[in-house]
């Protein structure tokens, strides 16, 4: 983990100009003792909120001052408190959303390829209508964030609130496509413009803020990080990953993000909030167990640790939620000797099959979600990379179902395995390439579901029957290498004209075609593995994964024998000589129709771990507190039994 404050509060304001009495209750001494009680070493406060309204005596714009504003500089007033106590304190913007301007200034407004501005319509509530980021809004932003730097020149950070990655088609945003030779009428071009925008936009205000404390950090936040932000990540000094697990981004979110972000090369927090849902949920809490696992997690994944509030519109914390803040900080503090310096351990990496722009719904592609949430029920360490990564530090690549190549990252891989590194495909992945494979894509398979035979070379631990592969694969013709499994065929495909009983047809146990093959140190499975695996979650699915990896790179560097709910990871720190082994043991349920929960944290004992690394290792002790555990070796390799994990567990291994 990067130089970073691992115990951060994001604090909102986004307070509207019909409540009165604005902050009259703020007390800076209190609120900056409760900080401090809380363990938070940082907090995000607000210059600005969604409804345009100002928390600073501003020169340049009194006019959107908070008309009941009562604690005159309530911004300066928590800064000022924050330092004498040694927090830190960025200052929060938002960008574009801005209910005052937007109302204001319609001709700054986002607009959809019908011409109609994106967000809520004029008798909805709520402040979404989006602001163009290529207008004059820009300028305008420019100037606000320079005054509050200016005029707080203390302040070491500045938070840029809400970045969508929406096309638009303004009169600007035309008129710049025009000039750029491209059509705004097609979809596809109005992307790529927005995507210059962005880039534009970032490299011009990072450029602004810096001339005024080249030391500042930045941050701009499009609530979900995509591959395109390696274009821009120059303009960002680190990565905050909002994802609030009840608020919409699920308990999947944050370790995919995570396992991309960390590969920028820039510090990373994760960011949860204290609220039950998500943000604006006020006199909520979140469950203790649930703040814990966020946070601990975040420390797991080389991150450091940011819960989202929001402060009364009379200017007063929660001591509620500060108190419960404060009892995951204070183990968060104990256990930072463990995570700064650290950098994570892995030997596979899954390239991302969609960039994280997601499925029409906006979330994560089942191929994404599926491969990661198998990978890490197995133990395997593992990053998410981007098609510009270098694959030389990883034993094994997965390109999960539907990869598209470019030509540059198709030579590179067929390179990096013609050099001796791994590779797993599946589906659809590599169609795009000219390159010999040892196999090539023929077509669809001509039935689905299909049935794996029973006695394949990935079979071990499956019982010895036919298993369904739910959805169609995509057959292929295989040039040179081995078949490793076959499928059986159906007695036909369901249809209006033949069907058998409530699914699919049953395996007329002959037949079939090669539903997974090997040329070398490559393995191919026709079927769309992961996409299914998400969806239906068939363990034997999982099975014949965990075989080909086998398979391909043998011994897997770090395996338990818990439940597939565990999360764990193995991080490095080299300047100490030692790795340290992160385990969480909580259950998220499914016991609100809405999102999944976690309420309780149950006791696990006795865990056996094994692990293969490059050093020997000659002492294991849990910390920051607990006793030395014995190593011993089985198998040709090392091993280990965690006592108790109850909830998260760290345990030092020195070398």
């Amino acid at each position: 983990m990067k130089n970073i404050l691992l115990r951060q509060v994001h604090l909102d304001f986004h307070t509207s100009e019909s409540i009165p009495d604005i902050g009259i209750n703020f007390n800076g001494e209190e609120f900056a003792a409760t900080l401090e009680q809380a363990h938070v070493n940082s907090i995000t406060c607000f210059s600005r909120g969604h409804h345009g309204w100002l928390y600073y005596p501003s020169k340049k714009f009194p006019e959107k001052i908070h008309p009941h504003l009562k604690c005159k500089d309530l911004l300066g007033d928590q800064i000022r408190a924050c330092q004498k106590r040694g927090i830190n304190v960025p200052v929060y913007l938002p960008i574009q959303w801005d209910h005052l301007v937007a109302t204001e200034h319609p001709e700054w407004l986002v607009l959809d390829e019908t011409g109609r501005p994106v967000g809520p319509g004029p008798y909805e509530a709520g402040f979404y209508k989006q602001l163009c980021l290529n207008t004059p809004y820009r300028d305008f932003l420019i100037e606000q964030a320079e005054e509050v730097l200016e005029m707080y020149p203390v302040t070491k950070g500045i938070f840029l609130d809400i970045i969508n990655v929406k096309e638009c088609s303004c009169a600007y945003c035309k008129a710049g496509m025009i000039k750029a030779g491209l059509n705004p009428q097609v979809k596809a071009d109005r992307k790529d413009y927005m995507l210059q925008v962005i880039k534009e936009f970032t490299e011009v205000v990072s450029s602004a803020l810096r001339r005024i404390n080249p030391n500042m950090g930045i941050y701009y936040n499009h609530a979900h990080v995509r591959t395109t932000h390696r274009d821009i990540i120059d303009g960002f000094t680190h990565l905050e990953l909002e994802s609030l697990p009840s608020g919409g981004w699920g308990y999947m979110d944050f370790p995919i993000t995570a396992r991309y972000a960390r590969t920028l090369n820039v510090p990373i927090l994760g960011m949860t909030g204290k609220f039950h849902t998500s943000w604006g949920d006020f006199h909520s809490l979140r469950n203790q167990a649930a703040l814990e696992y966020e946070c601990f997690r975040s420390l797991a994944l080389d991150a450091g640790c940011s819960i989202g509030d929001q402060l009364h519109p009379f200017g007063e914390l929660d001591p509620a939620a500060y108190n419960t803040i404060g009892k995951v900080y204070e183990s968060v503090e104990k256990k930072e000797p463990w995570c700064y310096g650290a950098e994570p351990v892995v030997e596979m990496a899954v390239v991302s099959p969609d960039g994280f722009w997601g499925d029409k719904t906006g979330y994560f592609s089942a191929e994404i979600e599926g491969v990661c949430r198998l990978l890490t029920e197995t133990g395997q360490q593992f990053n998410v990379i981007d098609q510009t990564e270098d694959l030389t530090r990883y034993t094994l690549v997965v390109l999960p179902d539907l990869v598209e190549l470019d030509d540059g990252f198709a030579l590179v891989l067929k390179e990096y395995l013609d050099k001796g590194g791994k590779l797993i495909s599946s589906y659809k992945s590599l169609h795009n390439t000219d390159i010999n494979w040892g196999f090539s894509q023929a077509v669809p398979a001509p039935f689905s579901p299909d049935f794996l035979i029973p006695g394949g070379k990935l079979h071990s631990g499956l019982e010895d029957v036919e298993y369904a592969m739910y959805e169609q694969g995509e057959c292929v013709e295989l040039k040179s290498g081995e078949v490793l499994e076959q499928v059986h065929e159906p007695f036909f495909n369901r249809s209006w004209e033949h069907f058998c009983s409530h699914q699919h047809t049953p395996s007329t146990f002959r037949g079939g075609y090669p539903a997974v093959v090997q040329n070398g140190g490559h393995i191919h499975f026709i079927h769309p593995l992961f996409h299914t695996y998400a969806q239906k979650h068939p363990k034997w699915y999982k099975t014949i994964v965990l075989n080909a990896i086998d398979r391909l790179i043998g011994k897997q560097m770090l395996s338990h024998n818990g439940p597939s709910w565990i999360l764990m990871t193995l991080n490095e720190q080299t300047e100490q000589k030692r790795y340290v082994l992160h385990t969480l043991g909580y259950v998220a349920e499914r016991s609100a129709r809405e999102f999944d929960i976690i309420e309780d944290t149950i006791p696990l004992y006795n865990l056996e771990v094994s692990f293969s690394m490059k050093e020997k290792i000659n002492r294991a002790k849990v910390v920051p507190e607990g006793p030395e555990i014995e190593l011993f070796e089985k198998e040709g390799k090392q091993m280990l039994v965690i006592p108790k994990i109850d909830g998260h567990s760290m345990v030092e291994l020195n070398y």
